[in-house]
């Protein structure tokens, strides 16, 4: 029985911890899109059809490699 001293405040602790832990990931949206990541490994990735995001200034960077390879074909 003495044991229970020991058990029932570090059971309360476990629990105040779960809660815890289960408000700070509602609150930083961990629940927020739980469809996409299961859609996203279905997806065919070499499709050229899908479109890719390009990062910003991805666009230049590509532009200016097509002219660096453009002057090394006519050079």
């Amino acid at each position: 029985m003495e044991v229970l001293y020991f058990f029932v405040p570090l059971s309360l602790l476990v629990m105040g911890l779960l809660i815890y832990a289960a408000i700070w990931s509602i609150r930083n949206n961990q629940y927020e899109d739980m469809d996409s990541p299961a859609h996203r490994i279905l997806m065919d990735d070499d499709d050229p059809r899908i479109p890719r995001p390009t990062p910003v200034g991805g666009a230049k960077k590509e532009a200016s490699r097509s002219q660096e390879s453009d002057e090394d074909k006519s050079a």
